[in-house]
C-alpha cells in the first residue's frame, strides 16, 4: 500500500519524484512535510506556484501543471535506510510513459540513482542525457533539511527556466491560477 498517493495527470509540465516518504511526511500524510524541508518554499521561489503551498495542500499542485510521486511508494524513513526491495523503477517508468509529463525531476541524487541504477557520484545535477520517451529527466539537489550542506537552488531554477522556455513564459513566472491548458498546445 503506497504511503502517499501519486498526484499525476496526463500532460503535466513537471512530475517531481522523491525516494519515498520521510517519517514526518508519512505521519502527517503529505509530501515534503517536515518543517525543515525546502520543497514548498522553493517551488514558490522559482515561480512554479503563485504562493507557498502548505504540505497538506499537495493535491493542488495539479492546477499548476505539477505532479508528485516517489520511486519507492512503500518506503518510510531516510533515503540511506531504504529497503531496495521497495524500489519500483519499472512502475515509475510505466507511469511516466503513460502520463507523459514534459519533465521528470528527481528531488535527490539518491532517487535518481535508484531509478537509473547508477551510483550517485556519476549523476550530475540538471538535465540528464537520456529522456523517457519525450519526457526530459532532471536531477535536483535534495530539499531535505538533512541535505543542507549540499543544497543549491540553482538546479531548481534551471528546471523552472527550461519549463518556462518551452512554454513561452518568462522565466520565474508561475502559471496563472486555474490555467490548466497544457503548455505548447496553443489553446
Amino acid at each position: 500500500m503506497p504511503i502517499l498517493p501519486d498526484v499525476l495527470a496526463p500532460g503535466l509540465d513537471i512530475v517531481f519524484c522523491g525516494t519515498g516518504a520521510g517519517a514526518w511526511s508519512a505521519r502527517v500524510g503529505a509530501y515534503y512535510a517536515n518543517p525543515g524541508n525546502k520543497f514548498w518554499p522553493t517551488l514558490h521561489a522559482i515561480g512554479l506556484t503563485p504562493r507557498r503551498l502548505a504540505p497538506g495542500e499537495f493535491p493542488q499542485v495539479l492546477q499548476f501543471g505539477l505532479g508528485l510521486t516517489d520511486v519507492a511508494k512503500e518506503h518510510v524513513g531516510q533515503d540511506t535506510a531504504i529497503d531496495l526491495a521497495l524500489v519500483e523503477a519499472g512502475a515509475l517508468r510505466e507511469k511516466i510513459e503513460r502520463y507523459a509529463p514534459r519533465f521528470l525531476a528527481f528531488t535527490s541524487k539518491r532517487a535518481a540513482s535508484l531509478f537509473l541504477d547508477l551510483p550517485t557520484g556519476v549523476i550530475p545535477y540538471g538535465e540528464q542525457e537520456t529522456p523517457i520517451g519525450a519526457t526530459r529527466v532532471h536531477v535536483l539537489t535534495s530539499p531535505s533539511g538533512q541535505a543542507g550542506p549540499h543544497w543549491s537552488i540553482e538546479p531548481w531554477r534551471a528546471l523552472a527556466q527550461a519549463v518556462a522556455g518551452e512554454s513561452g513564459q518568462a522565466a520565474g513566472l508561475a502559471p496563472q491560477c486555474g490555467d490548466k491548458t497544457p503548455a505548447g498546445t496553443g489553446g
